[in-house]
């Protein structure tokens, strides 16, 4: 979790507007996303943007769940 805080955080401490998008998924079926970053209270270019970008890709995939095993850390 502390990774996830490193790559979005520096968004929101420029003030700047940011949106994470779906962008598929890897090759153990983990999702991957597209972090978008606007220009400084330019919120709804970003949401036409991410709009735009969400009907092109046309995204549908869902990620597959993987139990956690007995004993081990995080996700096998």
């Amino acid at each position: 979790m502390y990774l996830n805080d490193i790559f979005t955080v520096t968004v929101n401490l420029a003030g700047l507007p940011g949106m994470s998008l779906p962008a598929g998924l890897d090759a153990n079926g983990l999702p991957l996303g597209l972090q978008l970053i606007g220009r400084a209270l330019d919120e709804g270019l970003l949401f036409s943007v991410g709009s735009a970008l969400e009907k092109a890709a046309a995204f549908s995939a869902t990620p597959q769940y993987i139990p956690l095993q007995r004993g081990k850390q995080g996700i096998v």
